[in-house]
């Protein structure tokens, strides 16, 4: 499950860019959807290359890149400003996914 889900992850951080790139005239908006498609897109990859042997760090990843990434995306929709609150959350748990990650190589 989680492997679709990045999956699905990665589909979604490619429609964002996009719409980004081409959907949208407010700078600020399309500099939200690049940053979060960029960051959703990469942790979908490292999930999809880390499932394996380390199945936890790897949701954590997923998780961590939808908090983050739908946060900005939600702000450059018209979404309230105070999202922007929410994203170093998502943030955080990117960083403690690519930890534990480590950790969990190190061990092996």
């Amino acid at each position: 499950m989680i492997a679709v889900l990045a999956c699905l992850s990665a589909a979604l951080a490619i429609g964002a860019g996009a719409f980004g790139a081409h959907g949208v005239t407010d700078p600020k908006a399309a500099e939200w959807l690049r940053t979060g498609g960029l960051y959703q897109l990469i942790h979908a990859v490292a999930a999809l290359a880390i499932v394996g042997p380390a199945r936890g760090a790897a949701a954590l990843m997923l998780a961590g890149a939808a908090i983050f990434a739908i946060s900005l995306y939600a702000m450059a929709l018209g979404g309230p400003r105070w999202l922007g609150a929410v994203t170093p959350v998502g943030g955080t748990l990117m960083i403690a996914a690519w930890l534990w990650a480590a950790w969990r190589f190190a061990g092996r």
